[in-house]
This record gives structure tokens, C-alpha cells and sequence, in this order.
């Protein structure tokens, strides 16, 4: 599946040239000129582990297993990168034995950070102040050294609800390579919550994507929809009613270049199949934020360095025209906006 969709994605028939590809409009679009990976970069894989409790195995939703064992083996296979430049994290959680060592066993080179290191992995270390946002708040402001040193990130979140925010997908993700704790109740979320009379404020979300080390560093943005949930506790509980899933888990990976469009096509199938999420009403806000993030509905100037440049669009967002066809404005014909291509 992981072949398949970056073959789709690039439309190229082989892996290698995929990969070649992906590296390639990378670098061109972020002002590197033309080259493909070169050697000694390295590569930070932002895993959602954030039902983890410690180096145990546990039964709740998070990353993948396969799923990422599938993006190294592809990394190292045809992506010709080196075991030992790829880093897979989770600066506040735990990485677990079901991942670690699934991994570890193909791939001793590659490193692991998590929380409190030990057992093979290493201890997230931080960059302090990194990221001041673009509003003050007492949101953490050091992000992990694992992905400020790195070349490239991918983000690879899973597809599923979230009390508060409606919805988790890549744009939140990126809040756990920040300096948080793994206790959530001690950590701030300013900016986090939207308003649910529809009415724009300023979102945190839109400052992750937006930072050069966080969403302006990411390669690939990455759904890990093989089962998927409406909230973010427990283990999948709910099968998807919806076609083409028809009564079973989605069995699904979705990829992009662009986290914004990702997360308004997670968006609509969460909300589609689950209308009644917790705090789902306007949770989309980010999502326009981070789109205009040039001249935001909020009006906010979004500028997560301080340093004085402000945000362009970060990606495009519309809303599919039902749940039934899953047609976006390409996908109809129209010269832009999100196609949702099924491989």
C-alpha cells in the first residue's frame, strides 16, 4: 500500500523514481534547487504515539507497526537512504515494543527518541524557545533536536476524532515534537480550541504547519487510516459503515505533499461517517486559517519564528461535494484545488 500510494501520488511506475521525485519537488519548492536526497541528510518520522504509557505493547490506537516498518523499508529500499540518518520520534510519549521491535530487528541503524529513552531508544532532547508562535501564550516553545537537526520530516499521523479539537490529524500531530509532558493535564493548549459559533480565531495548528522546522520541513504528510476512530482513547471500537468500507476498518493510507489538503480530506471522512464527533462544530477552522494563512479570517499575522516573515498559504482546503461521491473541485474538473485520487 505504501508503494502503491507514492507511485499514485508521483505518477511514477517505480518506487525508486517515486521517491526520486518526491525529493526532487521538495527541494525545488522550498528554495534547494533541483537535487534528490543527498547523502547524510537526514529524516525525522513524526509517529503519533500518543496512547503509549510506556515501552510496553498496548492495545489503544496509535501508530501503525507495519505502516511505518513499510515508509523504512521504503526509505532505505528504493528511497536509498541510509538506515542510519532516519530517526522515528515522539518527543512526549513512548516508543513501544511492537513498533520498536518490529523495526529495530530489519533496522538496527535506525534511531528511536522518545520521552525517557532507555531500551534502545534515546531521550528527546529540546531546542529551547523555538517555536515562540505567533501570539504569546504558555503554549512549549522547544521543539526536539531530532527534527530541528533533520533535513526533512514526515508527518505521520492517524485519522481519527479528538475531544476539544474535533478532529487529530497531521496539523496536530506536530504539537508532540514540542517540549511537552506526557501528562496532558500539564500541558497548555492556547490557541488549540475553536469557537463554535463559526466565528474565526487564531489557531496554534496553523503555526505548526507553518514553522520551518515542523510543517515547512515535511516531505510527505502521511494518514495512517488502516483503522481509524472517532476519539483518540482506546483501541479502534467502531467499523466504517460508509462505502467503499462498507461495515469494516477503512484499511486505508492516504498521502500528500500538502497537510492542509490532507487534513480537509481526513476531515470529511471523519465527519461524514461520524457527524456527531464531540466539538466537531467549526473545528475546520484551522483549516481556513492555515490556507490563507497569508490574510487569515482571524486576522492574525501568523509568523511562528518571530522573525519578522509572515506565513504564505500553506496549502488549499475546500470540503468535498458529498460523502457519496467524494468529489473535490479537480476531481470535477476544475483547474485547482484538492483531487482526491484513489489508487
Amino acid at each position: 500500500m505504501v508503494s502503491r500510494s507514492i507511485r499514485g501520488l508521483t505518477h511514477q511506475p517505480s518506487d525508486a523514481q517515486a521517491w526520486s521525485s518526491i525529493f526532487q519537488y521538495f527541494n525545488r519548492t522550498h528554495g534547494r534547487g533541483t537535487a534528490g536526497y543527498l547523502p547524510g541528510e537526514k529524516i525525522a518520522i513524526k509517529a503519533n504515539l500518543n496512547n503509549t504509557t510506556d515501552h510496553g505493547t498496548i492495545d489503544r490506537l496509535n501508530s501503525s507497526p507495519h505502516m511505518l516498518l513499510s515508509l523504512v523499508r521504503q526509505l532505505t529500499g528504493p528511497g536509498r537512504v541510509p538506515e542510519s540518518t532516519i530517526t522515528v520520534f515522539d518527543s512526549s510519549r513512548f516508543i513501544p515494543g511492537n513498533l520498536y521491535d518490529r523495526i529495530h530487528q530489519e533496522f538496527p541503524g535506525v534511531v528511536f527518541v522518545d520521552h525517557i529513552g532507555g531500551d534502545g531508544r534515546l531521550k528527546a532532547a529540546f531546542k529551547p524557545n523555538a517555536i515562540p508562535f505567533s501570539i504569546a501564550s504558555n503554549n512549549a516553545h522547544g521543539l526536539d533536536t531530532s527534527v530541528v537537526e533533520a533535513t526533512y520530516m514526515i508527518d505521520a499521523a492517524i485519522l481519527r476524532g479528538h475531544v476539544s479539537s474535533g478532529v487529530t490529524l497531521c496539523a496536530k500531530n506536530l504539537f508532540g515534537a514540542t517540549s511537552i509532558d506526557p501528562d496532558w493535564h500539564k500541558n497548555a493548549h492556547d490557541g488549540f480550541q475553536h469557537n463554535k459559533d463559526g466565528s474565526a480565531s487564531y489557531s496554534a495548528f496553523t503555526d505548526y504547519l507553518g514553522h520551518k522546522d515542523l510543517g515547512e520541513k515535511t516531505l510527505l504528510f502521511i494518514l495512517d487510516g488502516l483503522y481509524g476512530n472517532d476519539n483518540v482513547d482506546g483501541p479502534p471500537h467502531r467499523k466504517w459503515k460508509m462505502a467503499p468500507f462498507n461495515d469494516a476498518w477503512p484499511n486505508s493510507i492516504f498521502m500528500s505533499f500538502d497537510g492542509v489538503a490532507l487534513d480537509s480530506v481526513g476531515f470529511d471522512f471523519l465527519t461524514s461517517e461520524w457527524p456527531d464527533l464531540p466539538d466537531i462544530a467549526n473545528a475546520d477552522n484551522y483549516l481556513r486559517e492555515s490556507a490563507l494563512a497569508h490574510d487569515p479570517p482571524s486576522k492574525t499575522v501568523y509568523d511562528p519564528e518571530r522573525d519578522g516573515i509572515r506565513c504564505r498559504s500553506l496549502g488549499v482546503h475546500e470540503h468535498w461535494n458529498n460523502a457519496t461521491d467524494k468529489k473535490y473541485s479537480r476531481n470535477l474538473g476544475k483547474p485547482h484545488g484538492i483531487e482526491l485520487f484513489q489508487v
